[in-house]
């Protein structure tokens, strides 16, 4: 089974998230889906079922190994490099 190679170069504590919503999302008039916080840095962006993909095109332009869901309840996290959860 892969495992992620990046989870111990997260920062501890986990960054406070930039905003409450995916911001580029709230621009354009979007409904993001569900929302994504990348672990290197706080960026808060929608998920892949979300019209513009922002978290994952953060990860695109910045190169933040990890997500986790954003949203109430949940816990998991992801990792863009070896595309599994972490």
């Amino acid at each position: 089974m892969k495992q992620c190679t990046h989870a111990d170069e997260l920062p501890h504590p986990e960054p406070e998230p930039l905003s409450d919503t995916c911001l580029e999302c709230l621009a354009t008039g979007a409904h993001p889906v569900q929302l994504r916080l990348c672990l290197t840095c706080g960026y808060v962006g929608c998920c892949d079922s979300s019209p513009g993909r922002h978290a994952t095109e953060h990860y695109k332009d910045a190169g933040h190994p990890i997500m986790r869901t954003f949203e109430p309840g949940e816990a998991w996290r992801w990792c863009f490099v070896d595309h599994v959860l972490v």
